[in-house]
């Protein structure tokens, strides 16, 4: 296998392919095949970028027609009919039925451009700097969006330069399992001598993926959103990675029946894995002004035509997310299966997550390093996240067949077994 060319030319600041150090050729679903023609079962998927899995046929064909006929690909933001069609799309199918009423601002196409728009909206919002994020999170790696990301190794990489703005507070479940960290919150609110300069804004994943699958508890969210709307502060869920089906339903957020003011989403919006992000805000909330925030690649039409279809593909009904739901049944199964293995062979593991969006915390990332090598020798592509990389995290497609999810955990079970054994 000729890996060579990357070696020579590619910077060390590459990571994945340091993981998985083969070449690649084609993918299919859930399956991954090098140039060698191994195939790898992808409980990865583009860092949840490819929920709807590898090339997904209806929406490449809607993609290839759209193509063949000389469709606007980059339109910055004039207007478009692919635009329309995805506007049009999102409203009937996702944003009425759930009884949201939401703007729609396209930013440049990662999450991280999604996030730095809506930190700035917020503050242009209320007139106000802070915003309020939690431990472990994780929103992106530019300046406005890693002030807000908690891991030490990201912010490091500003060459010195001190990240402003952002306010970091714990998590649920930070301070242990009977502490509600929200009490710290409010009760710096409320007092005048806190230190905490009043947010316009507290940004959250109601699932912390690479901070570890860590869950918020449905309460726990609640009463969040119960102390931004008591203090006129702005609640922005940053879904970009539990969004767009993860957890089981298309927003992360519905399981506990909240409205955030402002929603981010990116990696699986396009449902391709092509670049796209999008920003929903509450209508009164749209306080730019024209061309006030843009980006060249916000008009990226190609990318609304495979949203759409996979919205209609996905989202016009329930189907779907109850598929979702059962395969994560399975799934948290055989991870708990995993964990009490691990525990009862001197190795303390537990099992978390929402949906499909799930992991083994190891507590040590030499263990989970192990696990996950053994694991790609064996076939299998998954990642580990965690502020030390100790929580073995499972992305997979969620239209992964049923065979190729049984076939991954099995490898999965084989790989804890040869670690237990070591």
């Amino acid at each position: 296998m000729q890996t060579q060319t990357f070696e020579r030319m590619e910077s060390n600041v590459r990571t994945y392919s340091r993981s998985f150090p083969v070449v690649f050729t084609k993918a299919q679903n859930a399956r991954l095949t090098d140039e060698n023609g191994r195939e790898y079962i992808d409980f990865l998927a583009g860092a949840g970028t490819l929920n709807y899995g590898h090339n997904n046929p209806h929406l490449k064909e809607a993609m290839i027609d759209y193509l063949s006929s000389d469709g606007v690909v980059h339109g910055l933001d004039m207007w478009t009919s692919a635009k329309r069609d995805y506007l049009e799309t999102l409203e009937s199918i996702i944003l009425k039925p759930r009884g949201l009423d939401y703007k729609v601002h396209l930013p440049g196409p990662t999450g991280t451009n999604a996030v730095e728009a809506a930190i700035r909206l917020a503050r242009v919002a209320k007139g106000r700097h802070n915003i309020v994020t939690f431990t472990n999170g994780f929103h992106g790696v530019t300046m406005g969006a890693l002030a807000t990301t908690g891991n030490r190794k990201f912010r490091e990489a500003t060459g010195g330069i001190p990240t402003q703005g952002a306010s970091f507070l714990p998590f649920d479940g930070y301070m242990g399992e009977h502490a509600d960290t929200l009490d710290y919150f409010e009760k710096l609110l409320n007092d005048k001598s806190g230190g905490l300069d009043i947010p316009a804004g507290v940004i959250v994943e109601t699932v912390q993926g690479e901070g570890g699958i860590n869950v918020a508890g449905l309460d726990w969210l609640k009463r969040l959103e119960s102390i931004c709307h008591a203090h006129d502060i702005l609640l922005i869920v940053d879904d970009i990675q539990a969004g767009c089906g993860r957890t089981g339903k298309f927003f992360s957020f519905e399981h506990a029946g909240i409205t955030p003011d402002i929603v981010t989403n990116s990696k699986s919006l396009s449902g391709f894995g092509l670049p796209f992000a999008h920003v929903l805000m509450r209508p009164e909330l749209d306080k730019w002004k024209p061309g006030q925030y843009n980006g060249t690649f916000r008009g990226f039409n190609l990318a609304m035509v495979t949203a759409t279809a996979a919205m209609k593909k996905y989202w016009s009904n329930d189907t779907f997310a109850r598929d979702v739901q059962r395969k994560a049944r399975i799934v948290e199964e055989r991870f708990q299966k995993l964990a009490a293995m691990l525990t009862e062979n001197g190795m303390p593991a537990t099992e978390r997550g929402r949906g499909l969006m799930r992991g083994i915390d190891v507590v040590s990332g030499d263990i989970a390093d192990k696990i996950t090598s053994h694991a790609f020798e064996h076939g299998l592509i998954i990642e580990t996240s965690g502020q030390d990389g100790e929580v073995v995290k499972c992305l997979c497609p969620l239209t992964i067949p049923d065979e190729d999810l049984l076939k991954a955990l099995d490898i999965l079970e084989a790989s804890v077994k040869s670690v237990i054994k070591a």
